[in-house]
């Protein structure tokens, strides 16, 4: 069972999406999970960047920017984690911050969601 989806939705973000790509690779522990880029059509080269770095992400690559919601909503869709969180590009993992929430929706199943 995959403990986390991570959704990233993309839109010519090709560095900072590198950088956020590589802190989750490097940063999660112990914790099985999933990543998926939905990449609203850019022109910058992001999805060639993703297929090529991240073989291990899936990649969705809209050929019509539709926008962070519906994207959002196409990898949910195929989400099997029994979390799911919705990470931006330019973010930066730091490492233990989504094991720890992991855990707490775990000690806390009254919680419906959680931020960081």
């Amino acid at each position: 069972m995959i403990d986390l989806s991570i959704s990233i939705v993309s839109w010519n973000t090709k560095s900072l999406l590198r950088d956020c790509l590589r802190s989750v690779r490097e940063r999660v522990e112990g914790l099985s999970y999933e990543v998926f880029v939905v990449d609203n059509a850019s022109t910058d080269g992001s999805p060639e960047m993703v297929g090529k770095e991240f073989p291990e992400v899936r990649l969705i690559a809209n050929e019509q920017n539709r926008g962070f919601a519906a994207a959002n909503n196409q990898a949910l869709r195929l989400a099997q984690g029994r979390y799911v969180i919705l990470l931006n590009p330019d973010t930066h993992v730091h490492r233990g911050a989504l094991e720890t929430m992991v855990r707490f929706m775990d000690g806390h199943p009254e919680a419906g969601a959680v931020g960081c």
